[in-house]
């Protein structure tokens, strides 16, 4: 009697000591009292310095705006490594494991689109920042961007290239491993044959893969072709070898790019031979566009002790657009959010007036700038027609 009294005494211990443990568990796991957004972007690798100025956009609008709907709102960084593969099971772990509400992500198109398909299924929406490529939100209803597509960005420089350089001829060298270099190209080179009435105006394609550090042949070629001016879209790494090695070669034509260019790596690797570089970007600090910019600009500098760029910018943008869409929804709900960020226009960012439209991409201007004195110097904004 006394041996089974002893087996049920213990037997209700075991059970109650569970109970316990289950009860700690969810009191400790503070879902109800925090709301986990993931952001997934390159912190190492290729694409490491664009990941790094994005993430430092979003912690600033974090200690901005740290709470919503009551709750403290948390964010859960996860390096990308500048790989598809790794960028996919950076967002299946923000989903599975961190059950985040939101992602926000990626610099770089490819390292985006690697986990279009999974933000979808799981109902989990996605604000990219910087990802330009229309196939990021294509068909994609949980995908959506505070960022211009490719299409206005290879228009704007191809007029560029056109209206302000007088150029009628054109060569072009792009990344092709990189998703955005290729598209930024095709969308230049659309523009640009439109612009002139010539369909025979781009005179060189060439070709080389993310990692190449010699650029000889495909320069060489282009040489030879003798174009007013060359595109060449790419990472700021590659592109500022690329045009040393164009400049070494006796190439002096004007050289072009896309928002990639944007770094500080950009004028050290490319050093004096990338004085006079043309690019496209989203925003520049010597131009703010609206109140929230200014904002955006003076925490910016007070905390990094360093002038703002478009990648913080967009950043702060892709988060504030986050938890507007929270708020507005009242709800920390993944769907109900989806729901509202495709409601998006008009809404105040640091980079400019941000509607989505029904792609989910943002209708917003261009800034065009200028190396010059080892610096980035702002020329002009364009504005979509």
């Amino acid at each position: 009697m006394k041996r089974k009294f002893g087996l049920l005494l213990l037997a209700l211990v075991l059970i109650a000591s569970s109970l316990a443990g289950c009860t700690q568990s969810e009191d400790t796991s503070g879902s109800s009292e925090v709301i986990k957004i993931g952001v997934f972007e390159p912190m190492t690798g290729a694409s490491a310095a664009g990941g790094q100025m994005t993430v430092e956009g979003i912690e600033l609008a974090n200690e901005a705006k740290g709470e919503v709907l009551g709750k403290k709102v948390e964010l859960v960084i996860v390096d990308n490594k500048s790989d598809k593969v790794e960028s996919a099971n950076a967002a299946s772990r923000l989903i599975e494991k961190d059950e985040v509400v939101a992602i926000i992500g990626s610099y770089g198109s490819s390292l985006a689109m690697a986990a279009g398909d999974i933000v979808k299924k799981a109902e989990v929406p996605a604000v990219g920042c910087s990802p330009t490529n229309p196939l990021v939100t294509l068909n994609n209803d949980y995908y959506f961007r505070v960022c211009f597509i490719d299409p206005f960005q290879g228009t704007v420089m191809a007029n560029y290239a056109v209206n302000d350089l007088g150029a009628k001829t054109a060569a072009i060298i792009q990344d092709v491993t990189q998703d955005y270099s290729v598209g930024l190209s095709k969308y230049f080179i659309d523009a640009f044959k439109e612009l002139t009435g010539d369909d025979n105006s781009i005179v060189e394609m060439s070709s080389y893969n993310t990692g190449d550090q010699d650029f000889t042949a495909q320069l060489t070629n282009v040489k030879a072709k003798n174009p007013d001016v060359i595109f060449a879209p790419g990472n700021y790494g590659e592109s500022a070898l690329l045009i040393r090695q164009a400049r070494d070669l006796g190439i002096d034509v004007p050289i072009l790019g896309g928002d990639t260019w944007e770094s500080p790596e950009f004028l050290s690797i490319g050093g004096d031979a990338v004085e006079g570089a043309v690019f496209s970007t989203h925003f520049t600090a010597e131009a703010p566009v609206t109140n929230v910019s200014g904002i955006f600009l003076e925490a910016y500098r007070k905390k990094f002790d360093k002038e703002a760029n478009a990648f913080a910018a967009l950043g702060y943008d892709a988060y504030m657009v986050i938890l507007d869409a929270i708020e507005k929804a009242g709800s920390a709900d993944s769907k109900a959010i989806r729901d509202q960020l495709a409601k998006v226009e008009g809404f105040v960012g640091a980079t400019g007036n941000i509607t989505l439209d029904e792609n989910g991409d943002a209708v917003k201007s261009a800034v065009i700038n200028k190396v010059e004195n080892g610096e980035f110097i702002y020329l002009t904004t364009v504005e979509p027609k």
